[in-house]
């Protein structure tokens, strides 16, 4: 955080290596620094999603992994029709919507080991099966593995970076 009396109406943010750096009027209370500091990071952490590209994996390469999760946990039993990478949600990882049996994955995501990006498609293909979380899809997710171990990864990413994203 710096500081500027020259700075008196915006706010920029830049990184330093691996350091956020925000550039702030000298005038703002802690309260306004700390929206700041918030609300400039979620955008440069967007830019740079986007400058980035599919860097991990593109959408076909998404729909692949889903269909060979899809063979060793669920036993072939969900066909997405597409999944993709979404633009960082707000309130969740992923999103499935069984009707038409598509599944939204956010690029938040494209930086996490990939067992914890397979739970998060199990957990999705699940939702194909049975659209809510009650304990016959738990029975479903937990075919998977590393289930409880990645959703307290996902848990620690979130509180680390202050989203306040829910694993459910």
């Amino acid at each position: 955080m710096r500081r500027s009396k020259r700075r008196t109406r915006t706010v920029t943010a830049y990184r330093e290596g691996n350091t956020l750096i925000v550039l702030i009027p000298a005038r703002l209370s802690k309260k306004e620094e700390a929206h700041w500091v918030e609300e400039m990071e979620r955008r440069l952490l967007r830019t740079e999603t986007r400058r980035r590209g599919p860097n991990r994996t593109s959408d076909a390469k998404l729909l692949a992994r889903c269909a060979e999760l899809n063979d060793r946990y669920l036993g072939g039993r969900c066909e997405p029709a597409a999944v993709r990478w979404v633009p960082p949600m707000r309130t969740r990882w992923a999103s499935c919507t069984p009707i038409d049996r598509t599944i939204r994955v956010s690029e938040q995501l494209k930086q996490v080991p990939p067992w914890v990006l397979d739970y998060v498609l199990v957990h999705e293909l699940a939702h194909l099966l049975v659209p809510g979380h009650g304990d016959d899809f738990w029975e479903l997710v937990h075919a998977y593995p590393r289930t409880d171990r990645a959703m307290g990864f996902l848990e620690g990413l979130s509180a680390a970076a202050g989203w306040g994203i829910a694993v459910e």
